[in-house]
């Protein structure tokens, strides 16, 4: 099985949901983890998307980079904001790098719940559609 970090800012919407969602469709060719360069805390309206589509969300957390820095075994790190692309720091071991930008789901601002999810679910199709292939397709 590969295993993929999924790296954005905050790690509180789009690297949680990307963990979430390859952990649920490809847990077996696939396992993920998700960190942030600046971890906060995991948006309620992530966890509301993940479990609309009934996929688990118990042990989601917001972690660090740093917690990875020193894992041997990870085969692929996918960056899901330009800001973590830029920032991401450089592992003790080389590590193949894909760069795939999500738009940021929280719609500042928004009047009500369902304005404000639809960011979310937005960018929950997004990853669905568009990074669970190219994991699909990865050989390395």
């Amino acid at each position: 099985m590969k295993k993929v970090l999924i790296i954005c800012t905050g790690n509180s919407c789009r690297s949680i949901m990307a963990e979430a969602v390859i952990n649920h469709f490809l847990k077996k060719q696939w396992q993920a983890f998700s960190a942030g360069t600046h971890p906060s805390h995991v948006h309620p309206y992530a966890i509301k998307a993940l479990q609309e589509l009934g996929i688990e969300v118990q042990g989601l957390r917001s972690k660090s980079i740093s917690e990875f820095w020193d894992s041997e075994d990870l085969d692929l790190v996918v960056t899901v904001c330009d800001s973590a692309k830029e920032n991401c720091p450089v592992f003790h071991k080389p590590i193949p790098r894909v760069h795939m930008s999500f738009e940021d789901p929280v719609r500042y601002g928004a009047l009500d719940i369902d304005e404000a999810m639809q960011g979310f679910r937005k960018v929950r199709a997004d990853i669905v559609a568009r990074l669970l292939p190219l994991l699909q397709a990865y050989e390395h």
